[in-house]
């Protein structure tokens, strides 16, 4: 029997409390200390050092919104996003079905990122090497990670907007029996880690905060992992709202819209094989330049915002905390919130995939667009993105005829990657949904029987089943 690398398992990630002390303490260690050290495979998680939540809660000051708008913070899993738990779950299920080898292997990541970076960042924790297929046109900054972790880049023609074509290489090179892709468009590993860690997560996040529940969701697709939460999020509150966002650019879902954007790691032309569009109430759409000219506010506008009535420290405190598409996911939360019509009590609860660290050369970039970028301007631009965040572009998918949109460009475009259309039509059930989720309770006991640390047995994991 194959041992594989010393690593969580899926409740381990939920609840840090399962994993032994010791371990729980050198990992905390290394998160500070030295990131490249295997033991940062037990930081995947969005729990802090005191089992809580890494949140922000925004104020109506900043959203002018009563309800409450929940952002959980993804910049401080190792490698900077929570992509990377999606990345090792990939990898680790794939090692203890005895799929991939160390040693063997070399390890594709399809992406546009920040998946690449997890990809390449667990590759080098686990020992294997790791090729990101990525779009030419995306932040330098994101190369760079990628590089920085000893991963080698194959570069596709485009932008976000252009994922498809990483997808088309990947297969190519998967023709080498020694490639294995962790295809997050298309593996489950990818749902079952945002449905019990990033959707158990959002529920820990809203306890003690205005009611205790959760009216809404919001996640910009890229692979359609993240929005995998809200179905748990509908298992603990049948009532909630999911909402998709997408860019008002390249509005894909909502009406088959095919443009270029710059909101990086979202809106990839496709509805990705993993997206259960049974769970997904709304589309909503989202101005790119917003979401650049928020990254703006936040990270040099810290006067408008405290000119806005938000308190100097708390302005200051988000300057490192978002990207676009976290800026995005928060826009799509305040026009969630205005269209449900939720109040004060009311909880929406988002996700900021990464932090601003990658994205210096965007605001490089913008500031070649805009001759003045001065105070009246961030003064304009807080108002009107964020407290005029109007409730347009709002698409309801909740009527079996709307949603059928979203059915037939999954089969428009997996059909051609050689999935039968009675595979696809299985989807269209949420058994097949809940039978997948399943399978968390048998990978745990998988990887917990099966993992070592160099030459030491671990003991196998608690559990909270």
């Amino acid at each position: 029997m194959q041992k594989i690398p010393f690593g969580p398992g899926y409740d381990e990630m939920l609840d840090p409390r399962l994993m032994d002390n010791n371990v729980r303490a050198k990992a905390l260690a290394a998160l500070r200390d030295n990131e490249l050290d295997p033991i940062n495979l037990f930081n995947i998680s969005w729990k802090d050092a005191a089992n809580e939540v890494r949140k922000v809660v925004l104020s109506p000051s900043l959203t002018g919104i009563d309800a409450n708008v929940v952002v959980m913070l993804g910049n401080e899993f190792p490698s900077g996003s929570h992509k990377v738990g999606a990345a090792y779950c990939t990898l680790m299920e794939g090692l203890v079905d005895g799929e991939i080898f160390p040693g063997e292997h070399t390890i594709l990541g399809p992406s546009t990122g920040n998946f690449g970076i997890g990809t390449a960042y667990i590759s080098k924790l686990l020992g294997f090497r790791a090729v990101i297929i990525m779009p030419d046109n995306m932040s330098k900054e994101r190369y760079a990670r990628i590089l920085k972790y000893g991963g080698e880049l194959e570069l596709t023609p485009g932008t976000e907007s252009d994922v498809i074509l990483t997808l088309e290489r990947t297969r190519e090179m998967m023709k080498n029996p020694k490639n294995k892709a962790l295809a997050q468009f298309e593996l489950f590993p990818n749902y079952r880690f945002h449905r019990h860690v990033t959707g158990g997560s959002a529920i820990d996040a809203v306890k003690g905060i205005g009611n205790g529940r959760i009216a809404g969701f919001t996640s910009a697709p890229g692979s359609a992992g993240t929005i995998a939460a809200g179905d748990q999020i509908k298992v603990a509150f049948p009532d909630a709202k999911i909402a998709a966002l997408e860019p008002y650019e390249c509005s894909t879902l909502a009406n088959g819209g095919r443009g270029q954007h710059r909101i990086e790691g979202i809106g990839d032309k496709m509805c990705t094989l993993i997206h259960n569009v049974l769970n997904t109430d709304f589309v909503i759409l989202v101005k790119d330049e917003e979401t650049v000219q928020g990254v703006k506010i936040f990270h040099d506008g810290t006067d408008s915002l405290v000119r806005m009535g938000v308190e100097r420290e708390f302005a200051l405190g988000l300057r490192n905390l978002f990207g676009p598409s976290g800026i995005c996911n928060v826009l799509g939360a305040i026009k969630l919130a205005k269209h449900l019509g939720l109040g004060t009590g009311d909880n929406v609860v988002t996700v900021a995939t990464d932090g601003f660290d990658r994205y210096q050369s965007v605001l490089d970039e913008m500031s070649n667009r805009y001759q003045d970028m001065t105070a009246p301007v961030l003064d304009r631009w807080a108002r009107e993105i964020f407290l005029g965040a109007s409730p347009d572009n709002i698409f309801d998918f909740r009527e079996p005829a709307v949603k059928e949109r979203m059915f037939q460009q999954k089969e428009n475009d997996w059909l051609k990657f050689g999935y039968s259309r009675e595979f696809l039509d299985s989807m269209r059930h949420q058994e097949f949904w809940d039978a997948q989720y399943a399978k968390v309770e048998g990978y745990d006991r998988k990887i917990c029987t099966l993992r070592v640390h160099t030459a030491e047995e671990q003991p196998l994991c608690s559990s909270s089943r």
